[in-house]
């Protein structure tokens, strides 16, 4: 047996860690870039970090252009260090401005699919990730996917070198977080738990942390949820997030995040309601094909123990699991594709995309296109 894990060069989690923030960013330096979603950047503590400073809000999921002025506004400010606080989004802002600034070339040089996609190299400001919400495991990522509007996709940097310096989750954060966005980003955190623990290349770390993030999902979610103060409920979807991020950047995802890709640049929809919407139907699908092309694959027996972490029941079956999944995305009044945006006119060249994205690489089993489009079609 052997394998290979990377994550953030520390990790540090608990309630109340964000105020250590103001010491950490000192370890850095003196000149501080914050980059802040939403209503992050009104967080205390803040406005005081570093001697020189640089604000850049975020709103939505990066885009080339957003990123292109950031990189800008980087390589003007030359920052010791670089603070993400907020969402996902956020974070994959500024891991992406932290290596591009100290690369040559712009984005388009660097980003996969839409661009040239040369390697980049591994240097990067360091950046101090704070999430806001429990998501995209962005903090402990070496990727970060940014909208082409020009091309209506969603495509990736990657590089070791962006994983965060410091990754600092405080549940605290997350507790004001609206229902809406607390569904959307859970179901993203559940779903990057459950596919690395399928993806035919989990490994025994990745397996525990994957295992232990659906648990802690499934009983978090459902009361973060239903009452936002729960600090108990917030913290088991903190580290729902956070063991989702350590295992997908180890263990890779599936046809979930593999469709996510394509239908979240055609649409624009958040992208924890398309994973939302598409999860009870890739795993039936991603289940029938197994059982039908590959009994033997050991992803089957993981996909009975996903079922018995998320209903609790140790005798529960697949199909139990199934309905679990499709149960408390309606509860938590996530919508179908159709509502998110997506044509019926679409499906094909979401299917297409989606089998050429680098996320489908880890799914347990190779879906046809016919298989992706019922996935979709199932979704709506």
């Amino acid at each position: 047996m052997d394998f290979n894990f990377a994550t953030a060069g520390r990790i540090l989690f608990g309630p109340g860690r964000f105020a250590e923030l103001g010491q950490i960013v000192a370890g850095f330096g003196p000149t501080v870039m914050i980059v802040a979603g939403g209503h992050a950047a009104e967080l205390p503590g803040l406005d005081s970090l570093g001697a020189e400073r640089n604000l850049v809000r975020t709103g939505g999921e990066p885009t080339i252009p957003q990123v292109t002025k950031a990189v800008a506004a980087a390589r003007a400010l030359r920052p010791d260090v670089i603070v993400a606080v907020g969402g996902g989004s956020a974070i994959d802002t500024a891991k992406s401005v932290g290596i591009l600034a100290r690369n040559q070339g712009d984005i388009m040089d660097h980003i996969e699919v839409v661009g040239r996609g040369i390697p980049l190299e591994p240097v990067s400001i360091p950046v101090i990730a704070c999430p806001t919400t429990s998501g995209a495991g962005a903090e402990v990522t070496a990727n970060s996917p940014i909208i082409s509007p020009e091309h209506g996709v969603k495509a990736s940097l990657r590089s070791p070198a962006m994983l965060p310096a410091v990754a600092l989750v405080d549940p605290e954060l997350t507790l004001s977080s609206p229902p809406s966005v607390t569904a959307s980003s859970g179901f993203d955190a559940l779903t990057q738990c459950i596919e690395p623990y399928v993806s035919g290349k989990a490994n025994v770390l990745t397996d525990q942390l994957a295992a232990e993030g659906i648990r802690r999902g499934a009983t978090g979610l459902r009361a973060a949820w239903t009452d936002g103060s729960d600090l108990a409920a917030r913290t088991d979807m903190s580290i729902c997030s956070l063991f989702g991020g350590l295992s997908l950047a180890n263990a890779k995802l599936g046809a979930v995040h593999g469709l996510a890709a394509p239908v979240g640049g055609m649409t624009g929809a958040a992208h924890g309601q398309v994973c939302a919407a598409m999860l009870a139907a890739a795993t039936r699908v991603n289940v029938t094909a197994m059982t039908e092309r590959q009994p033997g694959n050991p992803a089957l027996v993981k996909y009975l123990q996903v079922a018995r972490l998320l209903t609790g029941d140790p005798s529960a079956s697949v199909a139990d699991g199934i309905e679990w999944l499709a149960g408390i995305v309606a509860d938590l009044q996530v919508p179908g594709l159709a509502a998110l945006g997506l044509r019926d006119s679409q499906v094909d060249e979401a299917a297409a995309g989606a089998l050429r994205a680098s996320s489908m690489k880890g799914n347990p089993i190779v879906l046809s296109h016919h298989e992706v489009v019922e996935i979709i079609e199932s979704s709506m």
